[in-house]
């Protein structure tokens, strides 16, 4: 039989033109029937058990192995982004505002790819393979509602290991593959502060409580906060990115609020920043004579690569792609995503795809989540065959 990356390069066209097909018609959140009809028909006739999600457009498949053996998961999400892409490309986004600026498409592709490379060599599985095709990545909670749906044990016992790859628009270089143990990915919770002052005219402002400066010192005392409170060496980055007070040059309004995403990598910072931001912000309300709520509000927690399942993955990666196209990550990256609740339940591995297409500068070109972003799909035969490896071949360990 041929090689798992010689039957990926045979059928890169078909994968291409799904890929395609996906980007044109993105869609957002938790509800994709478009996407979910798509991959359905492209699993049709593969022989796969089939189950769809109840409270969001899942679908997750299972392969039964030709011997007995545990079972192990791959995953691919599947949701864009409400983004407005920018012109350019034949096969761009048909529904305004909405793209696929963060490779879910391939990653979709991909994984159907994986499932035929693996359907054709069942018979060499030591075990099962169940394929979890998410929606609501993009800080909906797929994973967890699909979790919660049983995706863990659809193969009838739970996985033993779960693995992912993500796409890179930048930074890698086309074809190249990155990982590393331990946290890799970061966590991302919101924190919403309200200060609540008393409105008046803008001429006198000793007759009011006005609530901007005070916001606005609480905006940088957490920045403060961040680097003067908190381990280098466990990092924390706080960043605001929504503030909003008045109405007018001349009103001082009764309140004013704003929302930060606040990235970290442990359990004890993240904690820690939680019982930090609300002394400051109270401390600085209570200072200007006004109160505060300071909304602690949890998201993804933190990725984290099993050691000994990323050794694995690490071989697993150089035997494919070659030891010229593997680096390991310097260091693990402040993006966040929700493969971290299957983490926290498997030993898993999350690799990193570069996709940078070979007419950019992958250390200049638009990253993902940009309406520039652009990501080169001759890179799906690796992807599948990457996940398709992983696979096979912890199947045989």
């Amino acid at each position: 039989m041929t090689t798992l990356s010689e039957s990926a390069a045979a059928i890169r066209s078909e994968l291409v033109e799904l890929r395609r097909a996906l980007h044109q018609e993105p869609e957002i959140g938790l509800e994709l029937p478009l996407t979910q009809a798509r991959v359905l028909a492209a699993l049709e006739g593969l022989g796969l058990e089939l189950t769809l999600g109840k409270r969001l457009s899942s679908v997750v498949a299972v392969l039964r192995g030709g011997r007995p053996g545990p079972a192990v998961l791959l995953r691919a999400d599947m949701d864009a982004l409400p983004v407005q892409e920018a012109e350019g490309l034949p096969y761009a986004s048909r529904i305004p505002g909405a793209m696929h600026a963060c490779g879910h498409d391939l990653h979709t592709a991909a994984l159907v790819g994986a499932a035929r490379l693996l359907a054709e060599r069942r018979a060499e599985l030591a075990g099962d393979v169940v394929f979890m095709f998410q929606p609501g990545e993009e800080g909906e909670g797929g994973a967890r509602l699909m979790v919660d749906e049983g995706v863990l044990d659809a193969a009838g016992r739970r996985v033993v290991a779960a693995y992912a790859l993500h796409v890179g628009a930048a930074l890698l270089p086309g074809g190249w593959v990155a990982t590393k143990p331990g946290p890799v990915l970061a966590a991302a919770d919101e924190l919403v502060v309200t200060m609540r002052g008393r409105g008046g005219h803008g001429s006198m402002p000793h007759t009011a409580l006005d609530p901007i400066p005070a916001a606005c010192e609480a905006v940088v005392a957490l920045q403060t906060m961040a680097t003067r409170r908190f381990d280098a060496f466990d990092p924390l980055v706080l960043t605001v990115g929504s503030f909003h007070a008045g109405s007018a040059d001349n009103v001082i309004p009764d309140t004013a609020v704003f929302s930060a995403t606040v990235r970290t990598f442990s359990a004890e910072a993240r904690e820690r920043v939680r019982e930090e931001s609300q002394r400051v912000v109270h401390g600085i309300a209570a200072a200007h004579g006004l109160t505060a709520t300071a909304d602690y509000r949890d998201g993804y927690p933190v990725t984290v690569n099993d050691p000994a399942e990323t050794a694995f993955a690490e071989r697993t990666a150089r035997r494919l792609v070659g030891d010229d196209r593997y680096v390991e990550m310097p260091h693990p990256i402040m993006g966040s995503e929700d493969f971290g609740v299957l983490g926290e339940l498997v030993p898993s591995a999350y690799l990193m795809l570069g996709a940078c297409p070979p007419d950019r500068d992958p250390f200049s070109a638009a990253y993902n989540h940009s309406p520039d972003a652009r990501f080169d799909d001759s890179v799906l035969p690796d992807a599948a065959a990457l996940l398709a490896s992983l696979a096979m071949d912890r199947l045989t360990v």
